[in-house]
């Protein structure tokens, strides 16, 4: 052991201060035991540089191995997911081709729903039109017999009138014809 301090230097100044020389010798003494112990559990923590060169190895041989398996496992694993994956890929396809399908079949039923619906709609407008034309034309015969009726009414009521006043006069004229034959 090396002390990187000079004890008789270290006497010599403690005899200076005061210290007798067996007294700065005893001092000095207890220094170097605690230095030496000091070190003793320093050293017991410590590695030496071939043990640490040792051990640096076995760390470095430790890694290398991981590191061999590693990248088998990734070199196995990354084929596993890269199958999996165009696995995947072609369920995918098949999805997207069978929606695709779904879709154009659903939108072609509706388009055609949507054309029949449109004639019928058509239809039903037609027919309602031809329904309010024949009922116009029914109200127009109505009005025009009901109009006639009225007119052969009036006709009628005339003549009866006619032939009242008619009746009237000729039974006024035989009633006075009487009357002067008589008087």
């Amino acid at each position: 052991r090396r002390l990187y301090f000079d004890t008789h230097a270290l006497v010599c100044l403690l005899e200076e201060k005061g210290f007798t020389t067996q007294q700065s010798e005893v001092i000095v003494s207890a220094l170097v035991k605690i230095m030496n112990t000091n070190l003793d559990m320093i050293y017991k923590d410590m590695v030496t540089k071939v043990q640490q060169e040792i051990a640096l190895q076995q760390v470095m041989s430790h890694i290398a191995g991981v590191k061999k398996d590693m990248i088998i496992l990734e070199k196995s694993e990354f084929s596993a997911l890269r199958a999996e994956n165009e696995k995947i890929k072609l369920e995918l396809q098949q999805i997207k081709k069978q929606v695709t399908d779904e879709i154009n079949k659903v939108h072609a039923d509706n388009k055609l729903n949507l054309n029949l619906e449109k004639s019928r709609v058509k239809e039903l407008v037609s027919f309602h039109a031809q329904q309010d034309r024949a009922l116009t034309q029914t109200d127009r015969k109505i009005d025009t017999e009901v109009a006639d009726l009225k007119t052969m009414l009036e006709t009628h009521k005339l003549d009866n009138i006619k032939y009242l006043a008619g009746s009237v006069f000729t039974c006024l004229t035989v009633a006075l014809g009487f009357y002067r034959l008589w008087i």
